[in-house]
């Protein structure tokens, strides 16, 4: 399959720091394809270089099989750009902010007026077309911004942080959108800090941690290799979880000790936390559930927080 994003060996540096550290992507055509990682791990840099506003230092990058650095306003004009940061005209209305987005691809007007019309059906903001865009609600705005992207109607839509600062409702409505457009073959790629949000939405996704990639794979795949099936939440009524740590060894695959709780990762929680009731442990609390992108992407990445 020709990929609509190629990388080998990306590399961006900003005055002797290495954001980006040598990856390698490929995005098919119709896939939704995720980048995950903490804070400073390279996520921005690498969506800026694919966005053609930020030139690659090293390495090999094509865009819709065009170079980013000789085609860039050619690129540009065939991907839709969702930033983190709602950047609309408040000024203006809902609709105008997709009119005159459209002016910037050279579309004629009255095509211009009717995609607009379609688009904002699309994510169920009709009865708000004429609204100026200041009062809306976050949820609103970011599906305002959602359909401005969608303008041009571009072969890559790139969103960065797409339901960052949202309530659940937005969140899902937002998810569900996001949804009827990859079932229609537009291809996303995404950066998000929501783990539920990458299983919902992603085919594939990559981790990274200090400008590389530390896994790849679709969500279940990145399960199987990096956690286990289950895994047993146990909450002492003690300070020191800790002293719980050799008393359950043996238990499960692996053992996590954290200042609240200790987690079991294996393959049947149900057995393991009978065993540990065996072992005349009495928790404060216990749960057993199913192991997600989140148990990966801490095992990965670590538990610090980084700045």
């Amino acid at each position: 399959m020709t990929s609509l994003i190629h990388a080998r060996g990306l590399v961006k540096r900003f005055d002797g720091f290495t954001a980006v550290a040598g990856i390698d992507v490929d995005v098919q055509a119709g896939e939704a394809f995720g980048f995950l990682g903490p804070n400073g791990a390279g996520k921005s840099s690498t969506m800026r270089m694919i966005g053609c506003v930020s030139p690659p230092t090293e390495g090999t990058l094509e865009i819709l099989g065009l170079d980013p650095r000789r085609d860039g306003p050619a690129i540009r004009a065939r991907l839709g750009v969702c930033p983190q940061t709602d950047n609309l005209d408040p000024e203006l209305t809902v609709r105008e902010n997709l009119t005159t987005y459209a002016r910037f691809f050279g579309i004629p007007r009255r095509t211009a007026r009717a995609r607009a019309d379609e688009l904002l059906e699309f994510v169920q903001l009709t009865e708000r077309a004429d609204a100026r865009v200041e009062p809306l609600s976050g949820g609103m705005k970011r599906r305002v911004t959602i359909a401005r992207a969608l303008v041009n109607e571009p072969d890559i839509v790139l969103l960065d942080e797409p339901t960052t600062g949202l309530d659940p409702q937005a969140r899902h409505l937002v998810w569900e959108r996001l949804f009827r457009l990859k079932k229609q073959g537009v291809t996303l790629v995404l950066t998000t800090h929501y783990m539920d949000e990458a299983e919902q939405l992603c085919d594939r996704l990559v981790v990274m941690d200090g400008g590389r990639i530390a896994a790849e794979g679709s969500p279940r795949d990145l399960i199987e290799r990096y956690s286990t099936r289950e895994v047993v939440e146990l909450r002492f009524a003690t300070e020191d979880q800790s002293a719980y740590a050799d008393k359950l060894d043996g238990i499960a695959e692996r053992v996590e000790v954290l200042p609240d709780r200790v987690l079991l990762y294996t393959d049947d929680g149900d057995a393991a936390l009978a065993e540990a009731q065996g072992r005349a442990l009495a928790p404060a609390s216990a749960l057993v559930r199913r192991s997600s992108l989140e148990d990966v992407f801490l095992h990965l990445t670590g538990r610090t927080l980084v700045d």
